[in-house]
C-alpha cells in the first residue's frame, strides 16, 4: 500500500489496552486517567480480523504496544492468533518491562520475533520518581528473561529530555552494549504542541519515510500520532478504515488536542 506521498506504507502499530502498571510522569497523571470501558476495547478476535485484513492489503510489520500490553489478559494468546496470519513478517511489542520476567518465554513461544523495552535509567531512586511505582530491578530481570528466551532484538527505548549525552543516558547505552542490546533515545514529544523529533537509533518521527498506521485499543486507525483523526473498524469494517486512514495520511505531523500517548500506544 501506497499514500498520496508514495509512502510504503507496511507497519501497524496496535494498542492493546490503554491500561499501565506504572505512572510514567511523561506519560499519564499521577492520579490515573479515565479508562475505557471493557466493551469500548477491541476483542482479541476483533484485532485479528483487523490484522488479517492489513497483512491481505499489504502490511508485514505489527507491534503490540498499550497502555502497557502485558497487563492485558491473555496476550500470549493474541500473540499467537497474530503469529499464525500469513503475511506477518515481523511481530514485536514494546513493554515497560515490569512483567517480562513472567511473560518472556511464552511470548517467544507464541511467535513474538523481539521486543522493545522501557529503560529511562539503571538508578533504582529515579527509575521509582519517574514511573511513580515501578522497580528497575524487576525490568532487569525481564530483560535477562528476554535474552534467554531469544526474543532478538532487544532494543531499549530510552526516554531524554534533550540529549543523548544525560547522565542517565549514559549509563544506559552502556547497559545496552555490555549486554547486546540496541538502545534508542527518544526525546520528550508533546502532542498538544506538535513537539516531536526524530528517534535516535530508529525511524520514529520522520515523517519522510514514514511506513505505519496505528491503531488504538478502542478500533480507530490513525493515519499519524500527531493527529487526531481516527477511522474506526467497529463502524468501517477493517479494510475501510485503514483505506480511510492512508488516504487521510498526512505529509508531516502537526498537533493532536485530543489523545494523549497512553491511548495512542506512543
Amino acid at each position: 500500500m501506497y499514500d498520496r506521498f508514495n509512502r510504503h506504507i507496511n507497519y501497524l502499530r496496535i494498542s492493546v489496552t490503554d491500561r499501565c502498571n506504572l505512572r510514567c510522569t511523561y506519560c499519564m497523571p499521577a492520579e490515573g486517567i479515565q479508562l475505557l470501558r471493557h466493551e469500548d476495547i477491541l476483542t482479541f478476535d476483533e484485532i485479528t480480523d483487523v490484522v488479517k485484513t492489513a497483512a491481505e492489503m499489504g502490511v508485514t510489520k505489527v507491534r503490540l504496544t498499550g497502555g502497557e500490553p502485558l497487563v492485558r489478559r491473555g496476550i500470549v494468546d493474541l500473540v499467537k492468533m497474530i503469529a499464525a496470519i500469513p503475511g506477518i513478517e515481523d511481530l514485536s511489542m514494546t513493554t515497560n518491562g515490569i512483567l517480562l520476567g513472567q511473560y518472556a518465554f511464552r511470548l517467544k513461544e507464541a511467535g513474538l520475533h523481539r521486543i522493545n523495552v522501557s529503560l529511562d535509567t539503571l538508578d533504582p531512586v529515579k527509575y521509582n520518581k519517574i514511573t511513580r511505582t515501578g522497580n528497575v530491578e524487576m525490568v532487569l530481570k525481564g530483560l535477562l528473561a528476554a535474552k534467554q528466551a531469544g526474543l532478538h532484538p532487544i532494543k531499549l527505548n530510552c526516554v531524554v529530555g534533550a540529549m543523548n549525552d544525560e547522565g542517565d543516558a549514559i549509563m544506559v547505552k552502556q547497559f545496552g552494549e555490555e549486554n547486546g542490546f540496541q538502545v534508542r533515545f527518544i526525546r520528550q514529544m508533546d502532542l498538544a504542541s506538535g513537539e516531536f523529533y526524530v528517534v535516535e537509533g530508529g525511524d520514529g518521527g520522520n515523517c519522510h519515510i514514514c511506513n505505519r498506521l496505528r491503531m488504538t485499543s478502542s478500533g480507530l486507525i490513525k493515519p499519524c500520532l500527531f493527529d487526531a483523526i481516527g477511522f474506526s473498524v467497529r463502524e468501517l469494517g477493517p479494510r475501510e478504515a485503514i483505506l480511510q486512514a492512508i488516504d487521510h495520511k498526512p505529509s508531516c505531523g502537526t498537533v493532536n488536542l485530543k489523545e494523549q500517548f497512553y491511548n495512542i500506544g506512543g
